[in-house]
């Protein structure tokens, strides 16, 4: 019989007492991130005024490409249909060779997993001028794909010039310190 305070533990404890390195291992792949593709131009491009964690919906060919590495954000964005779903657009995904067959379309939209008054913030931040919502980076946690989206307010070209100088002058300094 289990002593009263075991009771209030959850399972996986009892698990790690009975296979401590299986478990261990299965604890470090499941927190690692492997980040997939990152729009580097965002940054560049738009002030990223507050970042949001979302799901994506894909088919089955359309993870395994995730898996692999074979994912671009260049020209994706966000759509926001009535402030009720969220599509990513844009972003391509190789086709899986293995699944030719029941392939999917590169760049289908895809459905973006937010909760709903979240989808109604953004929503509402959209509907300002000069407001867009861009996807930043597409990483793996836990198995499950998610995105790091953005909502951005668009540089203007002095402020594009400006960041180039600052990272020349900072790479020129950190050339003199060596």
């Amino acid at each position: 019989m289990r002593q009263e305070h075991e009771l209030l533990l959850p399972h996986f404890i009892y698990s790690i007492r009975r296979w401590p390195n299986l478990c261990n291992r299965a604890k470090i792949i499941a927190m690692s991130e492997k980040v997939v593709a990152t729009n580097r131009k965002a940054r560049f491009e738009y002030f990223i005024l507050e970042s949001y964690e979302a799901g994506i919906s894909l088919m089955g060919s359309e993870i395994k490409s995730v898996r692999a590495g074979q994912m671009s954000l260049g020209e994706a964005y966000v759509k926001i249909e009535d402030g009720k779903q969220a599509w990513l657009v844009g972003a391509h995904i190789a086709p899986y060779d293995p699944a030719s067959r029941f392939g999917h379309n590169p760049t289908r939209n895809r459905r973006l997993l937010l909760n709903k008054r979240e989808i109604r913030k953004i929503w509402n931040e959209v509907r300002m001028k000069g407001v867009t919502v861009i996807p930043l980076r597409v990483y793996l946690t836990h198995g499950l794909a998610k995105v790091e989206i953005g909502l951005a307010k668009g540089k203007k070209l002095y402020d594009k010039r400006e960041a180039i100088a600052k990272r020349d002058s900072a790479r020129e300094q950190e050339r003199r310190e060596r």
